[in-house]
């Protein structure tokens, strides 16, 4: 409870600070800190819905992960998270929520006629990174590595064009990363503590965010690469998945820079998964496997004229260029932080010291194992941090690592309580706040 209340005490501290500044000097370009949001209280036709799916996770979630055979609670978790975050963005109306959020000027689908030749889009795409080079791209165009767009693209090229198809996608694939977390928790800490994290997983507040958002695509193609290491490093067709882990690692890297740093989770997870219970696969053949799937995504656009070094080089110009080279570091190094509370909820602040606690203490080994998964990902968020490549819209940004930060509400004794916390948050900032992303 501690732990939480010092969590609420940050969120509070970053809005009335945050607050301040933005009205002394207008540094901070959000309207409603330390969100990117605007205050404008709304009800939609996503309401019922997301009361409907919080009322039922809340009083019967526990139970059930309890109880449900283990893959009909995959099945039941993805369908849970996908009602739950359509619910979610249709408080603010289809339109808003979910057709018209990824068609905006900032976003992907305003270059989409840019790409009717591939690789000659490939190999200009570095010269339309700068603000003031000719024809530059959105801020999420230029922002990410090709293969962000080039999803939206190829969604086209099969017919599945525009905003709508492009938020279904988004929230239809995004809500698998919490299967691809229970997976791994269940082959590196236990299927009980799998279990148990499971209802946090669904009714997450970060789903607020991950509606509609191409960094909730991003965060599950990171969770899938993450449990794919962890099937292989633990003796499940090891090479298969070690080298469909690689794949989807290059993937990640290449749809986002900054999840270079899942490379921190994914140390935890060789570190776990080498010292787990089940026959250990023998390292070269896995590692062998790893590399070469590894490197496929990165040939293939090299091989197709995209230098990802000289676009990160330049995304770091055109980053100082905008909004991000006014926005004061002393403020976001800690109102980050208090973004990440209101997308992860105070569950997981209260289950993220429970888990701190665990690594120091002589607990049950499982419970130290999904401690240090999640400190792992705490660790990768906190470098973000630092990086000072992250000032601001975290609580979009940072959507991959909060995902494994969420599985901490399986420290928590009274789960039903701390689960109805995280429905109240996620159900009053989508109510309140019309939300950025």
């Amino acid at each position: 409870m501690g732990a939480a209340l010092a969590a609420a005490l940050l969120v509070l501290a970053a809005a009335l600070v945050g607050t301040a500044v933005q009205h002394a000097d207008g540094t901070l370009f959000v309207n409603w800190p330390p969100l990117l949001a605007t205050w404008a209280p709304h009800v939609g036709p996503g309401t019922p819905v997301a009361i409907v799916v919080a009322l039922v996770v809340v009083a019967y979630g526990p139970a059930v992960a309890a109880r449900l055979p283990w893959r009909a609670l995959l099945g039941t978790a993805w369908a849970s998270a996908v009602v739950w975050t359509f619910g979610l963005a249709l408080i603010d109306g289809w339109g808003r929520g979910i057709a018209r959020k990824l068609t905006t000027r900032y976003e992907y689908l305003q270059v989409i006629d840019r790409f009717d030749d591939i690789p000659g889009t490939l190999r200009d795409f570095t010269h339309h990174i700068l603000l003031d080079s000719p024809g530059h791209w959105p801020p999420h165009v230029a922002g990410h590595p090709p293969a962000s767009t080039l999803t939206f693209v190829l969604l086209d090229r099969i017919g599945l064009g525009g905003g709508a198809w492009a938020g279904v996608w988004c929230i239809a694939v995004g809500g698998t990363a919490c299967v691809a977390v229970l997976v791994t928790v269940r082959l590196l800490a236990g299927e009980a503590l799998a279990r148990r994290a499971a209802p946090f997983l669904v009714l997450a507040p970060s789903a607020v965010w991950a509606g509609t958002s191409a960094d909730g695509y991003f965060a599950a193609v990171a969770a899938w690469a993450l449990a794919l290491l962890a099937l292989a490093v633990t003796g499940h067709a090891p090479r298969t998945c070690a080298t469909a882990a690689g794949l989807l690692f290059g993937l990640t890297f290449y749809l986002s820079y900054g999840l270079t740093l899942v490379v921190v989770i994914a140390a935890a997870v060789l570190v776990l998964g080498r010292d787990g219970p089940r026959p250990r696969a023998r390292p070269l053949p896995l590692l062998l496997c790893g590399l070469a799937g590894l490197a496929v995504v990165p040939t293939v656009f090299t091989l197709a004229g995209f230098d990802w070094w000289e676009a990160y080089r330049l995304l770091v110009t055109r980053y100082r260029q905008g909004a991000g080279g006014v926005r004061p570091y002393g403020y976001w190094v800690w109102a980050n932080l208090a973004c990440t509370v209101l997308m992860t909820g105070l569950a997981t602040a209260a289950g993220v010291r429970r888990a701190a606690v665990s690594l120091r203490a002589p607990h049950d080994p499982h419970d130290r194992r999904l401690a240090l998964l999640v400190v792992a990902a705490l660790l990768a968020l906190l470098i973000a941090d630092l990086s000072g490549m992250s000032k601001a819209e975290t609580e979009r940004i940072w959507l991959p690592f909060a995902v494994w930060l969420l599985p901490a509400g399986a420290f928590l004794s009274a789960p039903r309580a701390w689960l109805a916390a995280q429905a109240v948050l996620a159900l009053l900032v989508n109510h309140l706040l019309l939300t950025g992303w």
